[in-house]
C-alpha cells in the first residue's frame, strides 16, 4: 500500500515495481494519512504486507509559517500509518530527508550520526522517523534521501529546463552541497529493502556529490546533448545569500550509504549509479527515449 499517489516517488515506485509485488497506490483523496479513522479503515480493507509512505508535506519554505500542518502530515500522519501497520502486522517504509542534518560537518553523514534539523520541515520529518520506529520497531525502515527529481512534476530539473529555455541565463547557488537523486533509483532501492526485510535507518541517494550549480550545469549539458535545449544557456554561480529563503538549508548534506550498500549486496540496487548517469537516463525518458 503506497501513499502519496500522483507524486514523483509513488509514480517511480509503480514504474519500478517488481513482478512479485501487487500494489495499491492511493491518492490523498483515497487515503488522507492525517485522518486516523480513514487510515485504519483503508489499512484494514487492504491488509497490506507493507506500507510505503511516499506522501509528505514537502513545501520547505511554506512550512516555516505553517508548522501545524507540516507536523500534522509529517509526524501525525506517519504515526497514524504506523499504528495501523502495527494492528495488521505490516512492515512500513518511512521516507525521510537529508534535512534532518544541519550541514555543519563537511563529511558524509551516517544513519547513526547526530541529527540537528534547521527547519520546520526537517524537524517534522525527524519526528515522523522517531514515531514510526517507536511504534513498529524492527518492522520499520526509515529511508533518508535527498534532492529528489523525476521526469514528471515540479522539481529542480524541470524548473531549470524551463528557465533555461525561457531566459537563456540562470543564476544558481554554488555553496550548498548534496547529491541529486533520481526517483526511480530511490524506488528501486525501496523495493530491495522490502525484499531483504531491512529495518532501522538507512541512507539512499545516487552516488557522487554536487552543488546546485554543478547540477544545473549538468542539466544544461546533457539536456542540450539530448535535444531538450537548443543551445547552452549561461549559468552563473552565486552564494546562497543572494537567494534568501524562509527556511534554513544544510550547506552540506551528502549522506553515507556504505552500510545500506552492504546490506543490499547482491541485489539490483548495488552499486547505485552516479548522479550524472541517472540524470542522463531521466532526461532520455523526458525526451521520449
Amino acid at each position: 500500500m503506497i501513499t502519496g499517489g500522483g507524486g514523483q516517488l509513488s509514480t517511480a515506485l509503480e514504474q519500478t515495481r517488481p513482478d512479485w509485488v501487487e500494489a495499491s497506490i492511493l491518492t490523498i483523496d483515497q487515503l488522507d494519512m492525517t485522518d486516523s479513522t480513514m487510515v485504519e479503515r483503508v489499512t484494514q480493507a487492504n491488509q497490506p504486507h507493507a506500507v510505503i509512505n511516499a506522501g509528505a508535506y514537502t513545501a520547505v519554505d511554506a512550512a516555516e509559517s505553517d508548522e501545524e500542518n507540516a507536523r500534522l502530515v509529517n509526524r501525525d500522519g506517519a504515526a497514524n500509518l504506523a499504528a495501523s501497520c502495527a494492528r495488521v502486522g505490516a512492515r512500513m517504509v518511512q521516507v525521510s530527508t537529508d534535512f534532518v542534518f544541519d550541514g555543519s560537518i563537511r563529511e558524509p553523514r551516517g544513519p547513526r550520526d547526530t541529527t540537528n534539523p534547521l527547519s520546520v520541515y526537517g524537524r517534522t520529518k525527524l519526528e515522523g522517523e522517531e514515531v514510526v520506529l517507536d511504534l513498529l520497531g524492527d518492522r520499520a525502515v526509515v529511508v533518508r534521501t535527498a534532492w529528489l527529481y523525476s521526469a514528471g512534476g515540479a522539481n529542480f530539473v524541470n524548473t531549470m529546463l524551463r528557465l533555461m529555455r525561457e531566459r537563456g541565463q540562470v543564476r544558481v547557488v554554488n555553496d550548498q552541497i548534496g547529491t541529486p537523486t533520481w526517483a526511480n533509483s530511490l524506488a528501486g532501492a525501496i523495493w530491495c529493502m522490502l525484499e531483504r526485510e531491512l529495518s532501522g535507518i538507512h541512507h539512499w541517494t545516487d552516488d557522487g556529490t554536487a552543488s546546485w550549480y554543478d547540477f544545473a550545469v549538468a542539466i544544461a549539458e546533457i539536456g542540450k546533448e539530448k535535444g531538450l535545449l537548443d543551445s547552452m544557456p549561461g549559468i552563473d554561480p552565486v552564494p546562497s545569500s543572494e537567494f534568501p529563503t524562509p527556511a534554513r538549508r544544510p550547506s552540506y548534506s551528502v549522506m553515507d550509504k556504505q552500510d545500506t550498500w552492504k546490506k543490499l549486496q547482491g541485489t539490483q540496487c548495488v552499486p547505485c549509479a552516479h548522479w550524472r548517469d541517472n540524470l542522463s537516463s531521466m532526461l532520455e525518458e523526458l525526451n521520449g527515449g
